[in-house]
């Protein structure tokens, strides 16, 4: 297998604070995780380029896109804008979420174009909180939704799924795809966290969202009985022609921004269901993206398994 990893350094440069958990320190847990596992030299590294504003605005508003862009401080400013409680910006932080958005669209094209079979993207900020009307929830520009896009309006497909398995619901890519049925989104997430979503597929009736809420403290073979009785049945009942990962970590038992039990052979395992839908319906096509994990070994851990299985690395 071909797997593209898609990142640049400008997407350590947006900084939120020393306290905050969405810090730069989590990109170079995964770098350096890459090199321990000696799996760095077997993935195809890429730059990520930066996204235009034409690409941000098939998913964002004019003006979600200019709250980011407008408000930026000085280069050398101490101060930082604060978006919400949880997400500020930084000089930088505009330039690393076109990083971001940038990857997710490049991976995207060179996996349609048959230069990849997959593509993973380590990046920040990361994207499925950011609603089309509004960033938030450390997140200014939902990714995975300006990729998915990229798949059906650029690319021509009829059919994509995005999988979420962040602890937390994607909420943001949600409500950007609630009334395109062309789009299924299948996730997990613990109930009665951040954003604070009950069961938004099931009671909504909307059936190309099937975003399930699983209790606190849920380990593996909970997920793993969502994933079996609830996602794939109706991954095979969409048959996407391509498919799209919201990859968070923060499901790990390590986390302290959840309350779940993952651990990696939990994504891993994910990780083999998806790429076995992808296989059959999708020429193998996946382009994933970070979006949470905290705990630095754990978040670092979680992609060298998840990253294992999308190269079929033994």
């Amino acid at each position: 297998m071909s797997t593209g990893f898609f990142t640049h350094s400008d997407c350590k440069r947006h900084d939120m604070g020393s306290w905050h958990p969405e810090s730069p320190a989590r990109l170079q847990a995964i770098d350096d995780q890459l090199i321990a596992s000696r799996i760095d030299i077997l993935l195809e590294h890429r730059e990520a380029p930066l996204a235009t504003v034409a690409m941000l605005e098939t998913v964002h508003t004019p003006q979600a896109i200019a709250l980011v862009a407008e408000n930026v401080p000085a280069e050398g400013a101490e101060h930082l804008y604060p978006i919400d409680p949880d997400t500020s910006l930084n000089a930088y932080s505009y330039t690393a979420a076109l990083r971001s958005a940038g990857a997710a669209v490049a991976a995207t094209d060179a996996v349609m174009a048959g230069e990849l079979d997959n593509a993973f993207c380590s990046i920040r900020p990361p994207g499925h909180h950011a609603t089309p009307g509004a960033p938030m929830g450390f997140c200014l520009f939902n990714n995975v939704a300006i990729a998915a896009h990229r798949a059906l309006e650029f690319h021509g497909l009829a059919r994509v799924a995005i999988v979420d398995f962040d602890v937390h619901h994607g909420n943001g890519t949600h409500d950007a795809f609630r009334d395109d049925p062309r789009v299924l989104m299948v996730s997990f997430f613990q109930d009665a966290l951040y954003p604070f979503c009950e069961d938004p597929g099931s009671k909504t009736g909307l059936h190309n969202m099937v975003n399930v809420a699983v209790p606190a403290f849920s380990g593996g073979e909970a997920v793993r009985k969502v994933v079996t009785e609830k996602w794939l049945p109706a991954l095979h009942a969409h048959q996407p022609q391509m498919l799209f990962i919201s990859a968070g970590f923060d499901a790990h038992r390590e986390d302290d921004l959840g309350q779940m039990g993952l651990v990696e052979a939990d994504y891993a395992w994910i990780t083999r269901q998806v790429m076995d839908i992808a296989r059959q319906y999708a020429q193998g096509r996946i382009v994933s993206c970070l979006e949470g994990g905290y705990n630095l070994s754990a978040l670092g851990r979680s992609v060298v398994a998840h990253l294992k299985v999308l190269a079929e690395i033994d």
